[in-house]
C-alpha cells in the first residue's frame, strides 16, 4: 500500500470535512483533531513498515478503538460486524444461532445453560458439557464470548460440536441446525398465594411493555381475589428506553412524564410520557431491585418510587443514568455512544459519578442531592435507586459470590444430575443433600479470603518487620484457627441461601429458566417481605408516606 498517498488522501478528505464544519466549530479544536489523526496514520505506517513481526490490522485497530472508547465510560462501545448478532439480542431478545450460554471454567469452555426449545436443547446439549471443538477447530483457551460468536449464523446452516460429557472419557459429536432463537423477557408469571401475584422481567427488549401488561391482565382475570402484585426486576440490566416507558405505563396513568433525556446535542433532548391506558393504577405494587438492576430497570423502579405508585424492596440498584444511541461507522459496524443522561419524574439522575473496574463506586448519602417524590418523600440522586425497604444481603452474598466465582455450585449440580435422571415436579422438589455438598467442598479444598484474614496477614507482616513475630506466633496461630472455624460455620449459618442457589441450579437443568424462577420463589426472603407488605396495608401506606 502507498502509505504516503493514503495519508494525503485521508488528510485531504479530513480537511474537506473540517472546512465545512469549521463554520460552526472551534478552529483550534478542529486543528487538533486533524493533526492527531494524521499522526495516528503516520504512526501506524511506521509500525507496519518497520516492526519485526507481521501485524494484524484488525486486531491492532480494535485495541486502539477499545482503548479510546474505554477512556470515556463503560457503555460507549464499538460493535464490529461479527458482534452484530449479540447487539441484536440485547435490543430484540432474539438472535440467529444454537441457543446456549457458555462459561469459562479453567481452560475449558463449558455449556452453562441450553435454552428451552432451542437447537441446542433439541440436539441434547446439556449444562456441564465441555466444548472441545466447533467444526473441527479446538476451542480450548478461547473466551466463552468468542465461542458464542462462532456459533451464531443463519438459520438452516449446520454446525458440528465436539463435546465431552461429565462422567465419561469419550468425546462425542453433535450436529446442530442453527435457527432464530428467541428469549422471553417475561419468563414467568403466576400466583405466590391466592391473593398475591408475581411476575419477573429479565430484560427490556422489544415488546417488554406489552408482555408485562399481558401478564398482569392475565393474573387479574384468572385470580379475582388478587389484591397485590410483586414485580421482580432483580438482575435486570436494562435495555430499550422506550420499553421502560411502556413498562411504567402498565402501572401509571396515561400522560405521565416518565423520563427526560439531556445531552450535548440539544435537538436530541427528549421528554417521554406514557401514551396508553394503564392496566392497573391502584393495586398495591412491590418492586424488587438489587445491585444488578440497571438502566431501564432503574427508570421503572425510580418512576414507581417518584410517583408513589408502589414500594421498592431489596438493595440499592446499579446506578446507570446514561442513554446510548448507535451510529453506523461503515462495513456493517456500529458505535454505541453515550449521548445523554436521563432524569426521572422527581428531577433526579441516578447515574454513579465514579467507577472502579467498570462498576459504580458507592456514594455516601451525605454527598447525594435530595429530591422529593409526588407526596413529598425525600429521595436521593446519584449511584442508583435506594429501596424504600432495604434488606441487607452482604454476608450471604460474600460467601455465595465466592462459591459461584469458583463454579462450585455449578460443578456440584453437574455431578448431582449424573446420579438423577429426573427430579420431582417443581412444587414437590427439595434438595436434602447439604451435608453431601459440604463434603464435596472439603474435597475441593474450598477456601475464600475474608477481610479479617487480610488484616491479620498485614499485622503479621508488621510484627515480623518490628521483630514481634516470635512472641505473637501462638496468638496468630490461635486467631487463624478461629477464623478457619468461623468460615466453616458460615456455610451452615447461610445454609438456606446456599440451598436456594443449589435448588435453582438443579431446577434450571430440568425445567429451564421458568423452573429456576419458580423454585427460587419458595425460599426467597425478599419475596416473603413483599407478600408481608401487601398483606399489611398500614406498613405499605407508611412506606409510601401516606397516613
Amino acid at each position: 500500500m502507498n502509505w504516503k498517498r493514503f495519508s494525503k488522501i485521508s488528510l485531504v478528505a479530513l480537511v474537506g470535512f473540517f472546512s465545512v464544519a469549521a463554520v460552526t466549530k472551534d478552529h483550534d479544536k478542529l486543528f487538533e483533531i486533524s493533526k492527531n489523526i494524521e499522526i495516528f496514520t503516520n504512526l501506524y505506517q511506521e509500525i507496519n513498515t518497520h516492526y519485526v513481526d507481521d501485524l494484524n490490522p484488525s486486531k491492532m485497530m480494535r485495541i486502539g478503538i477499545d482503548a479510546m472508547l474505554g477512556a470515556l465510560d463503560p457503555y460507549t462501545n464499538y460493535i464490529s460486524e461479527s458482534e452484530i448478532e449479540g447487539y441484536r439480542f440485547m435490543t430484540e431478545g432474539k438472535y440467529k444461532g444454537i441457543g446456549a450460554d457458555f462459561i469459562k471454567i479453567g481452560d475449558e469452555v463449558t455449556v452453562s445453560a441450553p435454552l428451552e426449545n432451542s437447537p441446542a436443547s433439541k440436539a441434547g446439549l446439556k449444562a456441564g458439557d465441555v466444548l472441545i471443538a466447533v467444526d473441527g477447530k479446538e476451542v480450548a483457551g478461547k473466551r466463552s464470548s468468542d465461542v458464542s460468536r462462532f456459533l451464531k449464523g443463519f438459520p438452516g446452516t449446520e454446525v458440528e460440536l465436539t463435546i465431552k460429557r461429565p462422567g465419561t472419557t469419550d468425546q462425542q459429536k453433535l450436529v446442530l441446525t442453527r435457527d432464530e432463537v428467541k428469549v422471553e423477557n417475561v419468563p414467568y408469571s403466576g400466583m405466590l398465594n391466592e391473593e398475591v401475584g408475581y411476575l419477573a422481567l429479565t430484560t427490556f427488549t422489544r415488546n417488554a411493555g406489552r408482555n408485562v401488561a399481558n401478564a398482569v391482565k392475565k393474573l387479574k382475570e384468572n385470580n379475582p381475589k388478587m389484591k397485590g402484585v410483586v414485580f421482580d426486576l432483580r438482575g435486570n440490566g436494562g435495555g430499550l428506553l422506550a420499553e421502560a416507558v411502556n413498562v411504567s405505563n402498565v402501572f401509571v396513568d396515561k400522560g405521565e412524564l416518565i423520563v427526560t433525556t439531556k445531552g450535548k446535542v440539544i435537538d436530541w433532548d427528549r421528554s417521554y410520557k406514557t401514551l396508553n391506558k394503564p392496566v392497573d393504577t391502584d393495586m398495591p405494587l412491590v418492586v424488587l431491585v438489587d445491585k444488578g438492576s440497571a438502566s431501564a430497570s432503574e427508570i421503572v423502579s425510580g418512576v414507581i418510587q417518584d410517583l408513589d405508585r408502589g414500594v421498592l424492596v431489596g438493595q440499592r440498584s446499579y446506578g446507570k443514568g446514561l442513554v446510548q444511541n448507535t451510529q453506523d461507522v461503515g462495513y456493517n459496524s456500529k458505535v454505541k455512544i453515550t449521548i445523554a443522561k436521563y432524569y426521572i419524574p422527581s428531577g433526579r439522575c441516578i447515574q454513579g459519578v465514579e467507577y472502579a473496574d467498570g462498576t459504580p463506586i458507592n456514594i455516601p448519602d451525605s454527598l447525594r442531592t435530595p429530591f422529593k417524590t409526588r407526596s413529598g418523600r425525600k429521595v436521593l440522586d446519584g449511584g442508583g435507586v435506594k429501596p424504600d425497604l432495604y434488606l441487607d444481603k452482604t454476608e450471604s452474598e460474600r460467601i455465595l459470590g465466592s462459591l459461584n466465582k469458583k463454579h462450585l455450585i455449578f460443578d456440584y449440580v453437574t455431578q448431582y444430575c449424573l446420579k438423577h435422571e429426573t427430579i420431582a415436579d417443581i412444587k414437590d422438589f427439595h434438595f436434602d443433600g447439604f451435608d453431601d455438598f459440604i463434603a464435596y467442598l472439603e474435597k475441593k479444598e474450598f477456601a475464600y479470603d475474608t477481610e479479617s484474614e487480610k488484616l491479620l496477614a498485614q499485622l503479621k507482616e508488621k510484627a515480623e518487620a518490628e521483630k514481634y513475630n516470635t512472641i505473637l506466633k501462638t496468638d496468630f496461630s490461635t486467631m487463624e484457627q478461629k477464623i478457619k472455624q468461623a468460615k466453616k460455620d458460615d456455610l451452615y449459618e447461610f445454609k438456606t441461601a446456599i440451598v436456594d442457589q443449589i435448588e435453582k441450579e438443579i431446577a434450571a437443568r430440568y425445567y429451564f429458566e421458568s423452573g429456576k424462577i419458580q423454585i427460587g420463589l419458595r425460599n426467597d426472603s425478599e419475596v416473603q417481605e413483599a407478600i408481608g407488605l401487601i398483606n399489611t396495608p398500614a406498613k405499605y401506606e407508611q412506606l409510601l408516606g401516606k397516613k
